[in-house]
């Protein structure tokens, strides 16, 4: 039942789930069109980098998703591309900066990786199911 993706001389399976939140964990990711947006900026963004994010969640105030990256790129540099041109594209559309704009960082700093290996099923239903669990906290 394993899918191995190949390189030109590797077959390989690098799955990683990865958690990121705005700067000072701001509830800015609420608009329903940010979020749609977002979506199709994260997935265009990683196929450039030749990776694929397998699910994904973003939540009011942080950002859930399990991503495949090829081991000719490390986590690092993915993320770094795809949160660096995220905001870059967040302060164009919705923030109304000019076209040469840099600075003023949407994303913080860090983030959560933990690679998934076997457990793949546990992660997507987390992710999946993220929005229930913030609810149910919320409620207590």
């Amino acid at each position: 039942m394993n899918t191995y993706e190949t390189l030109n001389h590797t077959k390989w399976e690098c799955k990683y789930h990865i958690v990121f939140i705005p700067k000072y964990r701001r509830k800015t990711l609420y608009s329903d069109h940010l979020r749609k947006y977002l979506g199709v900026i994260f997935h265009d963004l990683a196929k450039q980098r030749e990776s694929k994010i397998l699910e994904g969640n973003l939540m009011p105030d942080h950002v859930h998703m399990l991503i495949s990256i090829p081991p000719k790129y490390s986590v690092s540099q993915v993320m770094g591309y795809i949160k660096g041109k995220s905001a870059i594209c967040i302060a164009r559309d919705y923030m109304e900066r000019g076209k040469n704009f840099t600075g003023m960082s949407f994303w913080a700093r860090g983030y959560f990786v933990s690679t998934v290996g076997r457990d793949e099923e546990v992660v997507r239903k987390y992710i999946q199911n993220q929005e229930k669990v913030d609810r149910q906290s919320e409620q207590l």
